[in-house]
């Protein structure tokens, strides 16, 4: 049940980027929006979590977890009715931007209270159950939107993560317990939180694993990102059709979540974190040499990006709480970071990368396989300066 519910928390914020996608031009057609505007309720979303997200750890640090992903999840589902009520692109951008501002506390904050509650091993295990619902979120979001788009008009897509939200709040209001006691609490004074901020921003560790964490995330984020372009356009699928490689995708990254899990405790976290890598480095390149030597087509264009979401969801939860354990009294605030510097990386790849390279299947491929190359060299760097006691 807990499992369930902090993995829910940190699907909220991806699904409210994956969800709209299939209704990009259906929004730009009832709104009068160029595709430019369009991008923009992407990029000023994720610009929203990449700001905030600094805070949201931060804050839980002082308040505790609790107040901080209610106040962050309410927020969510005001921002989502306001969405939905948009009848301009100005109106939809600014309520987009209070979206991200809130909708990242969950994903921030249960981070935290994972590994409040759990040893290392344990919250790998943890982790990787969390993982089986965020992979779900970017892979199921656009179905679900392709299909209330279609019978509902594109606002439903903004009353249903109201909906959604919603209900969460309700959850946790009933069942989410408090992990972080007051004595365990940090200052809030500017002076000791910029000093936390300093102390994990100037470790190169630090920010080598964050890279690690989130350059070949972007490797497959881009792919649902473009999906619009490279589904809809170079794939020739209908909206309804984007299904097809999402529930390709929820499988592969299910399937590596469940056997990371399986694999905690059995096998050195390195060493399956390097397993994990070389599935990566094995499709990102297939996938580049496909595309040079064939015209993209659908009967094989989505399984290496498919597969590697399998690779990218083996390791992804043992990094993660190596990141967490970098600074042990500060985990909200080390998990703030993280994905706050996620957020904005992620931003960039919205709103630059992926309308640079979406107009083409090959430049698509090129894109993904160097976002993973910098998570690969950042491991190759990072590893080896790890301190023994994370595994």
């Amino acid at each position: 049940m807990l499992a369930a519910l902090l993995g829910s928390l940190g699907t909220i914020g991806p699904f409210a980027v994956d969800t709209y996608l299939p209704a990009f031009v259906g929004i730009a057609s009832s709104l009068a929006a160029s595709p430019l505007q369009m991008q923009q309720t992407l990029s000023s979303y994720l610009l929203g979590i990449a700001v905030m997200n600094l805070f949201h750890g931060a804050l839980s640090d002082g308040f505790g977890r609790r107040p901080v992903i209610l106040a962050g999840i309410g927020v969510f589902a005001l921002a989502s009715v306001g969405c939905a009520l948009a009848d301009n692109i100005g109106t939809l951008v600014a309520w987009r931007v209070l979206q991200g501002l809130s909708g990242g506390a969950g994903m921030v904050v249960s981070r935290a209270v994972v590994r409040d509650l759990f040893d290392a091993v344990e919250a790998q295990k943890m982790m990787s159950q969390m993982v089986l619902f965020f992979g779900v979120a970017p892979a199921l979001a656009p179905a679900i939107g392709g299909l209330l788009f279609v019978h509902l008009g594109w606002a439903s897509i903004f009353w249903f993560l109201a909906g959604v939200s919603l209900l969460l709040w309700l959850s946790c209001a009933a069942w989410l317990p408090e992990t972080l006691p007051p004595e365990r609490r940090q200052s809030l004074r500017m002076g000791p939180l910029l000093r936390g901020y300093w102390q994990l921003m100037s470790s190169a560790r630090f920010v080598a694993l964050v890279l690690v964490s989130v350059l070949p995330f972007n490797g497959f984020f881009l792919y649902i990102l473009s999906s619009p372009e490279w589904l809809g356009t170079h794939l020739q699928l209908a909206p309804t059709q984007f299904a097809v490689y999402f529930v390709l995708s929820i499988g592969c990254v299910m399937t590596g979540a469940w056997l990371c899990g399986r694999l905690v405790g059995r096998v050195a976290t390195r060493r399956q974190v390097r397993w994990g890598f070389v599935i990566m480095a094995v499709t990102a390149l297939g996938n580049v040499v496909l595309n040079l030597l064939f015209t993209a087509h659908v009967a094989w264009a989505l399984l290496p990006v498919t597969l590697y979401a399998f690779g990218w969801s083996l390791m992804t939860p043992l990094v993660t709480v190596m990141l967490l354990d970098l600074s042990p009294q500060r985990r909200g605030l080390a998990s703030s970071l993280q994905t706050g510097l996620g957020a904005a990386i992620n931003a960039v790849v919205a709103g630059v990368v992926a309308p640079a390279v979406m107009h083409g299947t090959r430049s698509l491929a090129f894109a993904a396989a160097t976002l993973f190359g910098g998570g690969l060299l950042a491991w190759l760097w990072v590893q080896p300066r790890l301190p023994d006691r994370i595994a």
